[in-house]
């Protein structure tokens, strides 16, 4: 029997499914206004939705990788922040980007901590 998440674990992993929603549903806003959305944002995007995905799958089954995940996910997360940072007058780009950045806050914390 796997032990319980601790109340850290259970906030990283609520952080990154809330980033993971946030930057799906900034994709989808930059493909409904149409135009050229700068690439280099979308990759960002596309990157940190994946990692956060990830990152919570794997401290939900308590991978001993997870820390080394974390790690990662806080930069993924912390490059889309300044992604999305780019386009400060995006409302939807500003709420991801604090979003993204809470993530690399609680992932930061995760990845020195023991699980």
């Amino acid at each position: 029997m796997m032990p319980a998440l601790t109340q850290q674990m259970q906030d990283c992993i609520d952080a990154c499914m809330n980033c993971h929603n946030m930057c799906e549903e900034t994709m989808s806003s930059c493909m409904q206004q149409g135009g050229q959305a700068q690439m280099q944002v979308m990759r960002a995007l596309m990157d940190c939705s994946e990692t956060t995905r990830m990152c919570a799958d794997m401290m939900m089954r308590r991978s001993p990788m997870a820390g080394d995940m974390c790690a990662v996910c806080a930069r993924a997360c912390d490059m889309c922040a300044e992604a999305c940072m780019s386009m400060p007058d995006d409302q939807q780009m500003m709420r991801c980007a604090e979003a993204c950045r809470r993530c690399a806050e609680t992932c930061r914390a995760m990845a020195g901590a023991s699980m």
